[in-house]
């Protein structure tokens, strides 16, 4: 699936199911929000995310907050 198909949601939210190094698409959209700050983070520019806790992150920064607030 690509931006080009004509099923693709162009403006919408997309659902995503994290895994290690990868994740699936559940429900098409062109971005998902950043867990910690709530930034649009669109699809293509997507490097950060927990498969644990199925979050996204818009850099390491965020992704290293929300590691030390749920590590104790």
């Amino acid at each position: 699936m690509n931006a080009h198909d004509r099923d693709f949601a162009g403006n919408d939210l997309a659902r995503l199911h994290y895994g290690d190094g990868e994740y699936a698409v559940l429900r098409p959209g062109r971005y998902v929000l950043c867990a910690v700050t709530g930034v649009r983070i669109p699809l293509e520019q997507l490097r950060y995310w927990s498969a644990l806790l199925q979050e996204a992150y818009a850099s390491p920064a965020e992704a290293l907050k929300r590691w030390r607030e749920t590590s104790g």
